[in-house]
């Protein structure tokens, strides 16, 4: 059964959903979504696993006063109220896993794996867009610099759901709707604050020494394909699995096969 927390860090209220008994397995949600992205997912886990899916401030259905906070403190309050002194295994989609890799680097104690799904990493290069792609970049750019949130939401569905060299409307139906309504909320919440996890990471990535699965979709843009493989090549315990047919939102896409990966790895720990 799924219970949903609330659990305080400064002047947030975090919420998250706490589904079964286990090992702890820790979802970290893109910063197009909130912890619904997972909701595929978490079930399957939690039948094995304390699977646990929050919303960091901004997102969803947290609530957050604005002011300097840390999102690796805000994954340790959850961890701390929710699976004390019991290492989680942290599974991270873009942003996600981000914060993923900062709390691997910052309380090694706290992690047991990673898996890492089109992740961003701090302290990365600026991204480059191929020539027929910076197109449908500039028009995101100008439908942010207008203020039109409905189009800014429409554009990155096309983007980071469909993936930039899919057919607009790849995927349709019920997890675009589940797009959409996520991202709207993100893109129309009041500024959070100040992340202070500035550190750059990316320099550090052979200093992780927890079991990491990196995985990437083919429909993602290059860069983010390019860094996922970089990232498996540069943490000493990690491997590097392409996903056919997806963009950077795996687990939105049909047949569960996230959740799959993630079981198959945990049994190979």
């Amino acid at each position: 059964m799924r219970i949903t927390h609330r659990v305080a860090c400064g002047r947030a209220t975090l919420a998250a959903d706490v589904q079964g008994d286990g090992a702890p397995v820790v979802f970290l949600h893109a910063a197009v979504c909130d912890r619904r992205m997972w909701r595929e997912q978490v079930p399957l886990l939690a039948q094995h696993h304390r699977a646990i899916a929050y919303d960091r401030r901004g997102f969803g259905e947290t609530q957050a006063n604005k002011e300097k906070f840390s999102c690796v403190a805000d994954l340790k309050a959850v961890l701390d109220a929710l699976v004390p002194d019991r290492p989680a295994i942290l599974v991270g989609c873009s942003q996600g896993g981000r914060v993923a890799i900062d709390a691997a680097l910052a309380h090694p104690e706290l992690v047991r794996a990673l898996v890492l799904i089109s992740a961003s990493v701090s302290g990365m290069p600026e991204a480059v867009y191929p020539p027929d792609i910076a197109p449908l970049m500039k028009h995101l750019q100008d439908a942010e610099a207008a203020g039109d949130v409905d189009r800014v939401n429409a554009l990155k569905a096309r983007l980071f759901l469909d993936g930039p060299y899919a057919a607009e409307g790849r995927v349709t139906g019920a997890a675009r709707q589940l797009f959409l309504d996520m991202n709207g909320i993100a893109l129309r919440s009041s500024p959070a604050g100040t992340n202070v996890d500035t550190a750059p990471a990316y320099e550090r990535l052979g200093e992780i020494a927890v079991p990491t699965l990196v995985l990437a979709g083919d429909l993602d843009f290059p860069h983010i394909q390019d860094r996922a493989r970089h990232t498996a090549a540069t943490i000493p315990n990690a491997r590097f699995q392409a996903l056919g047919g997806v963009a950077h939102l795996p687990s939105l896409e049909p047949a569960n096969r996230i959740a799959h990966h993630v079981q198959a790895f945990i049994a190979s720990l």
